[in-house]
C-alpha cells in the first residue's frame, strides 16, 4: 500500500513538538496492531513498529489502513537491509528507524523516507547526517546518559538527536 510519507521537516517538527516516538515490538502481531492503534488514537503521533515483530509489514499496513490520515506517523523500526526500507514504505510506513549505520539508511533515503539513523559516537552521528538522515537516534542512550548527549550536542548543535533507551531487558 503506497501512501504519502512524512517529510523530513514534518518528522523533525513532530519530534520537537512531542519529544516522543513510541516503539512497538512483541511476539503477537494482533497485540502489536492493537497497541499501535491505541497509541495513535490516544494522541501519540509517531509510532515505530519494529521489524522483529512477527508480520511487522502486515501490522504496519493494517494500522495505516485502520487509522487513515491519523496513521501518517506509523513507521518501521529495526530497518537494517537495503530491502527493508522500500518494502516497508510499500506497506504504509512513513518513516524508518535504524539501529545503526547500515544499508537500510541509504535505502530509506533513496526511497524518499525520513530516517532516524542509529549512532552512538560523534563519528557515527556525522556519518548518519552525511548519509541524509533526518535525525540521529542516539542508541543506546542509557550507556551515556544526559551528560553524554550534551557532550555530543556541543560540537554538533545542528544535528537532531533522538535518545533511545537500551536499558531494558
Amino acid at each position: 500500500m503506497m501512501r504519502d510519507m512524512l517529510t523530513s521537516q514534518e518528522l523533525r517538527d513532530q519530534l520537537a513538538a512531542h519529544r516522543l516516538v513510541a516503539i512497538v515490538r512483541g511476539a503477537d502481531p494482533d497485540a502489536a496492531l492493537r497497541t499501535v492503534v491505541t497509541l495513535v488514537t490516544a494522541g501519540v503521533p509517531l509510532v515505530e513498529v519494529s521489524l522483529n515483530t512477527p508480520d511487522a509489514p502486515k501490522v504496519i499496513a493494517a494500522a495505516t489502513a485502520e487509522l487513515g490520515a491519523a496513521g501518517l506517523g506509523v513507521g518501521a523500526g529495526t530497518v537494517r537491509t537495503a530491502d527493508d526500507a522500500p518494502a516497508r514504505r510499500d506497506a504504509g510506513a512513513t518513516f524508518v528507524v535504524t539501529p545503526g549505520l547500515s544499508a537500510g539508511v541509504t535505502a530509506a533515503v533513496d526511497a524518499g523516507l525520513p530516517v532516524l539513523a542509529g549512532a552512538f559516537t560523534a563519528t557515527e552521528a556525522l556519518a548518519a547526517d552525511a548519509a541524509g538522515a533526518t535525525a540521529v537516534k542516539l542508541f543506546p542512550a542509557s550507556a551515556g546518559g544526559p551528560s553524554y548527549l550534551r557532550a555530543l550536542r556541543d560540537p554538533l548543535p545542528d544535528l537532531h538527536f533522538v535518545p533511545v533507551g537500551g536499558g531494558g531487558s
